[in-house]
């Protein structure tokens, strides 16, 4: 197979994992006439629509993967689910995996991850490996008594894989030992809100940090994010800044690390997870940023200087659309657009599916109150929540904007 030929003789770049992640980040090799080789997991799904040098197969064969790399520079990821030994085997012959298995471990497995944060002095919450009921019992004791939650420690995101259980016979502990994959329970902490700081790093080290953002998650999925986290003083996103950065230069990330955290009400930042890619808490810098988080992300692993990661307005507001009553997303083009011209619209041409992320909105501006109601509506109306009579009610009982 030969490589991806750039007509400004740029390096080629395989990107594993065909899903929207991986879609707008051809959006930013486009931008930079970078070829992109991708292998994804079926014909249609989100990057392969957009990428004519696609190779469907499974990430979990070698011969496949070394097949698709094959005269590419670069290696990078739509997912965090390559098995290591393989990434070991592609750096091996020479293909620069970014992030490189010895960083991606951290975001593969919790437990791994857990303990690399307690040996680097990070704030984690209390945790401990748990092989059954009864020592769930223990656990328990160790991290302040049920509930607790229960994740398994590869595999799980979006809600998948983790359970919050009231004791060691409630029916979620079989359920998560029944998984087969190796469990870790954790305090369950209280927690007022959830942030998420996004960082750049480079091959070279250089280290490019979006502001600390606001997250708010429903049923495990990322609905909605504020940019820059409300009420969040200067010296405290400083600090969480100053964390994600030293997190990504002691584990030698290469592109985007999003650490996602816990604030207590006591003012407490708690690492939750981490995450070796471009992240959903960062899809506002794809309008809201000088640099968004696909393009540097790019810019790292080709090891480019960084762009700016400033936001460009005060308030940046990105909610996600979910799959709902509407078969037909184009429909909702007409009214979003008309009612807001501000807005961005970005949809991942996926079918439509109850609670599945088919896109997201994202609006911006210096009235806080006022960019959340715009982004919600858009997404409200992109799921059909809203029809023209509520939205007849709503504009008389706000008066026109």
């Amino acid at each position: 197979m030969s490589g991806v030929s750039s007509p400004i003789d740029a390096p080629s770049l395989a990107i594993v994992g065909g899903g929207q992640l991986a879609r707008m980040m051809e959006q930013a090799a486009v931008s930079l006439a970078v070829g992109v080789r991708l292998l994804a997991e079926g014909p249609d799904v989100s990057a392969a629509q957009v990428n004519p040098d696609t190779t469907v197969g499974d990430y979990r064969d070698l011969a496949t993967l070394e097949g698709v790399v094959e005269g590419c520079a670069v290696v990078t990821f739509d997912h965090e689910h390559v098995p290591p030994e393989h990434l070991r085997a592609l750096d091996a012959a020479g293909h620069a995996c970014r992030p490189g298995p010895h960083a991606l471990i951290f975001a593969q497995d919790k437990q791994a991850m857990r303990e690399r944060i307690w040996e680097l002095g990070g704030p984690n919450p209390r945790w401990s490996p748990v092989v059954d009921a009864a020592d769930v019992a223990r656990a328990a004791e160790q991290v302040g008594g049920f509930p607790v939650v229960l994740k398994t420690t590869r595999g799980g995101y979006d809600g998948k894989g983790v359970w919050v259980v009231d004791g060691p016979d409630a029916p979620e502990v079989a359920e998560a030992f029944a998984s087969g994959v190796p469990v870790i329970a954790e305090e369950k902490v209280d927690f007022v809100r959830e942030l998420s700081a996004l960082v750049a790093r480079s091959a070279s080290g250089q280290v490019a940090a979006y502001p600390v953002v606001e997250s708010v998650q429903e049923n495990g999925i990322c609905r909605e994010v504020t940019a820059p986290a409300p009420g969040l003083s200067d010296e405290a996103a400083a600090a969480v800044e100053m964390l994600a950065m030293r997190i990504a230069g002691e584990l030698d990330v290469v592109g985007l690390l999003a650490v996602e955290l816990f604030e207590t009400a006591d003012g407490r930042v708690l690492v939750n997870e981490l995450a070796m890619r471009p992240h959903n808490t960062g899809h506002w810098s794809m309008d809201g940023a000088v640099t968004g988080q696909f393009e540097n992300h790019l810019r790292a692993v080709l090891d480019l200087p960084l762009g700016s990661p400033k936001p460009r307005a005060r308030w940046t507001v990105m909610v996600n659309v979910l799959g709902g009553d509407v078969g037909h997303l184009y429909d909702a083009y007409p009214h979003v657009m008309a009612r807001d011209p501000e807005l961005k619209v970005h949809l991942y041409g996926k079918a439509v599916k109850p609670g599945r992320k088919v896109g997201h909105v994202t609006a911006y501006g210096d009235d806080l109150d006022d960019v959340r109601e715009r982004a919600r509506h858009a997404a409200a109306w992109f799921e059909g929540r809203l029809d023209d009579e509520a939205e007849h009610d709503e504009h008389e009982g706000q008066g026109a904007r």
